[in-house]
């Protein structure tokens, strides 16, 4: 192999939003799987099963929504309350069309020599950090 084919991106971010676009342009609800093992994940933790989580990420569904090549971002709605989420490319399993399933589903291999950057949502917090801030919720009233 060459320098240069040692060198190449990871192909799932680009599959990913062409998957997206075409379940988009079919009026049909696109699905991201996750696995919620992976480091650097920020998900709602009350709703992963099995390590992993099945996100809803239609337009109507999602605010803020970006797929960068390293991650997807976006604010939704879980139980009525409005959450931050955080997945980098090498914890999306896949992306299908809820309504059929068609979709793909990634080489879980993909990004295993590829190291990935940490959240910036959350940056050099501790999953310790994170179980203590969430026990201290807290509102602040806005004029």
């Amino acid at each position: 192999m060459s320098e240069q084919e040692l060198n190449l991106t990871p192909t799932r971010p680009y599959l990913a939003r062409a998957i997206y676009e075409w379940i988009c342009d079919n009026n049909l609800t696109p699905h991201l799987l996750v696995d919620a093992t992976q480091p650097n994940s920020l998900l709602p933790e009350q709703y992963i099963q099995d390590g992993q989580i099945v996100l809803n990420i239609a337009p109507h569904a999602v605010h803020q929504f970006n797929m960068s090549n390293e991650t997807i971002t976006f604010s939704a709605r879980f139980g009525g309350v409005s959450r931050d989420i955080y997945v980098p490319f090498n914890a999306v399993i896949g992306i299908y069309a809820r309504e059929n399933g068609q979709g793909l589903f990634f080489d879980p291999n993909e990004y295993s020599d590829i190291q990935t950057s940490e959240n910036p949502l959350e940056p050099s917090v501790t999953s310790e950090d994170t179980k203590q801030a969430k026990k201290k919720p807290s509102l602040r009233l806005l004029d």
